[in-house]
């Protein structure tokens, strides 16, 4: 009797470990299942397109920075520097008379030069020993006067003053990016959006929420050069969207 019992404790154990392997069997199978859908589900959310929103509009500048110089030249330094006072007087007596105050206005330390006492001076002869530049700048927010008084420098060149320089050593800015930032930020993403559902519905798939996106940078440059106080503000948006069945 004693012989039998440990062969009947051998005997019940089988069909314990063979339910046992077989619940392994099955959670093992289950589990691979469970990552396999996983990694299904992992790269239907790797399915995305990017596209790209683009904002234009075109402002005109509201600031305006015109400097106005010319050119003095001497053989006596102190006759130079009194002419170079009573033309800047004459250049700002024609600036308010056009309609530009004080506040508008500023005047810069004149450049002299000697040419005597230039290390580079070649010996050759000059008519004048002393030449000068002075400038004086016009800082406003009337763009539509500076265009208009710049048409009118032939008035300076009658009293004697010949401005140096050209249209193009003015510039025109335009300051109120902040104001129009929103709503071209709405556009551009807008833009981008219609893009994407274009794409999604040509590819039988289904647009899905934001992945990733760039609002971009705004840049204002000249719409053309002969209007440079006209401006073209551009920004474009670049947005990822997930895409599904």
């Amino acid at each position: 009797m004693t012989d039998q019992q440990p062969a009947r404790a051998t005997l019940s154990a089988v069909p314990t470990a063979a339910v046992l392997g077989g619940l392994l069997l099955i959670g093992l199978t289950l589990l691979g299942y469970q990552i396999a859908q996983s990694i299904v589900d992992i790269k239907l959310l790797e399915r995305s397109v990017e596209v790209k929103g683009l904002s234009e509009r075109e402002v005109t500048a509201d600031i305006a920075i015109w400097p106005i110089s010319y050119n003095v030249a001497d053989n006596d330094l102190g006759n130079l520097y009194r002419v170079l006072q009573d033309k800047n007087a004459s250049v700002i007596a024609f600036l308010k008379a056009n309609g530009f105050e004080d506040k508008e206005i500023s005047s810069s330390a004149p450049a002299v030069v000697d040419k005597q006492a230039r290390e580079y001076n070649d010996g050759s002869a000059s008519a004048y020993r002393y030449t000068a530049t002075s400038t004086i700048t016009v800082y406003s927010s009337k763009v539509e006067a500076v265009r208009d008084t710049m048409t009118k420098l032939a008035d300076l060149g009658k009293q004697g003053i010949a401005i140096a320089g050209d249209a193009y050593s003015t510039q025109f800015m335009y300051s109120k990016l902040n104001d129009i930032k929103p709503a071209m930020i709405e556009e551009a993403t807008k833009n981008a959006r219609e893009a994407a559902t274009k794409f999604a519905k040509d590819s039988d798939s289904s647009l899905g929420k934001i992945k990733r996106a760039n609002q971009g940078t705004f840049s204002i440059e000249n719409r053309d050069s002969s209007t440079a106080h006209i401006k073209k503000v551009r920004v474009v948006s670049t947005v990822e969207y997930y895409l599904s069945d």
